[in-house]
């Protein structure tokens, strides 16, 4: 059995990376088989002015799921990574899976990345919340929501320091989810992002990110990144140091990303024109050089 082996349950894309298109690479390139499932299949991310394709829905996952395991293949997954899912009944399915996995690999490690929106805005069913909140997460090892996703599953404003770390206290304890870990926030000083990570008996951290490019500059597939590199390291390092070089890759990316940019063009910057370098930042990828380093807070 495969001991680095990654079922992945999240969007696909035909132009671009977003989804199993940005999660995939990284973590071949760190050593792990990765199977795809889509829970969709677009053409493009929704952040560009019109996207198509198809939605998948329970029964189509059921029925690849059910080929796996009745080829015996279930058992050889060492992880389950799940991200954006836009059908409910899709999502409960996925609780069935998680469970089969674990029953027949105990030690499965499932990150969850509970993609449901960003900047206070709702960009799948608002069905899908309370299904997260109490038949997904709670199977969960390790979740890596934003800002808005944690109020959007805790219920409560975290506006503050103090918030961010009530609200980790309240995955622990209500949830019993072992590591916690929000990929980006707001609470940073003024053009500094700041990412922050709990464990269940062990560290919190806090790492600042300066932002890249200019402050209406958004990157669509960054939380899908991080959590796919995240799941690497996590397995192979400390959690501090996982930290720390799931976020310098990251920020490699992004910084390539910004390179490529049109210099003085006219009106604001193409959705094309931001799709994240992946390809081109393989050594980066392979061999994250850490600038920013983990303030340890406890």
């Amino acid at each position: 059995m495969s001991k680095k082996r990654v079922l992945s349950i999240q969007s696909h894309v035909v132009y671009g990376y977003v989804g199993n298109k940005v999660a995939t690479y990284p973590l071949q390139l760190l050593g792990y088989d990765v199977d795809p499932l889509n829970s969709v299949q677009f053409s493009n991310h929704t952040g560009y002015k019109t996207f198509k394709g198809p939605i998948s829905n329970e029964k189509e996952l059921a029925s690849i799921t059910d080929g796996l395991d009745e080829n015996e293949l279930l058992s050889h997954y060492s992880h389950l990574l799940t991200g954006y899912i836009g059908n409910p009944l899709f999502l409960r399915q996925v609780a069935v899976i998680v469970k089969k996995l674990r029953q027949l690999n105990p030690h499965l490690i499932y990150v969850c990345d509970p993609v449901m929106g960003d900047n206070g805005q709702l960009y799948v069913p608002k069905e899908l919340l309370p299904i997260y909140r109490d038949e997904i997460i709670p199977l969960a090892d390790i979740i890596t929501p934003n800002q808005y996703e944690v109020e959007l599953l805790t219920g409560k404003e975290v506006r503050s320091e103090t918030a961010v770390w009530e609200a980790m206290d309240w995955f622990h304890k209500e949830l019993h989810i072992k590591t916690v870990v929000i990929s980006s926030s707001d609470l940073g000083q003024p053009g500094v992002l700041r990412a922050f990570l709990s464990q269940q008996d062990g560290p919190r951290l806090a790492i600042d990110i300066p932002k890249q490019g200019g402050k209406n500059l958004v990157f669509t597939g960054t939380g899908d990144l991080f959590a796919s590199l995240f799941l690497a390291h996590s397995h192979t390092e400390d959690v501090t140091t996982a930290f720390e070089k799931t976020i310098a890759s990251l920020q490699a990316v992004i910084k390539r990303t910004v390179a490529s940019l049109p210099e003085g063009g006219d009106g604001p910057v193409k959705a094309w024109e931001r799709e994240l370098k992946l390809v081109q930042s393989k050594a980066e990828i392979e061999k994250p050089q850490v600038l920013l380093k983990a303030q340890r807070l406890n």
